[in-house]
């Protein structure tokens, strides 16, 4: 590999790990593109040759893994985890997860709850979100002058 190929894959690493860091913030390809320090058309050519998907269909699927997640060990709704992973319609959540597990997220859902195994309190997921975001935010006060 030749060096600027190298250097283009760290951008793109970038916005992937970007993606994967705030999938559940509003994420669009010109903002993934900017992360990345390309222009969005020549991104979403080269992230969809590198890795295989778009990045549209890569947020999506970090989405759903995560949707996956809350489905099996909280008590949240699928309309509460709809929203908590980013999706902004029900219809899109409920159609895209179907795409890619096979079954709608209350049958995902429903499957796990026979299993009888306690679920974490939707609160604790929530206050767990607000305390990182939070965190994120100030400025460090351990940090050397």
């Amino acid at each position: 590999m030749n060096q600027a190929h190298n250097e283009l894959l760290v951008h793109l690493r970038s916005a992937r790990d970007h993606a994967d860091r705030n999938y559940a913030e509003p994420l669009d390809l010109a903002q993934l593109a900017a992360v990345a320090g390309l222009s969005k058309w020549y991104f979403q050519r080269l992230f969809t040759v590198t890795y295989g998907r778009s990045p549209a269909a890569y947020v999506s699927e970090r989405r759903i893994e995560r949707a996956q997640d809350l489905l099996r060990c909280t008590n949240l709704t699928v309309t509460e985890i709809c929203h908590a992973v980013g999706f902004a319609s029900l219809g899109s959540f409920s159609t895209r997860f179907r795409e890619i597990v096979g079954e709608t997220p209350s049958e995902f859902q429903a499957r796990y709850a026979a299993g009888g195994a306690p679920h974490v309190p939707g609160c604790y997921v929530f206050m767990r979100g607000l305390v990182e975001t939070a965190s994120q935010e100030k400025p460090s006060t351990t940090e050397a002058p």
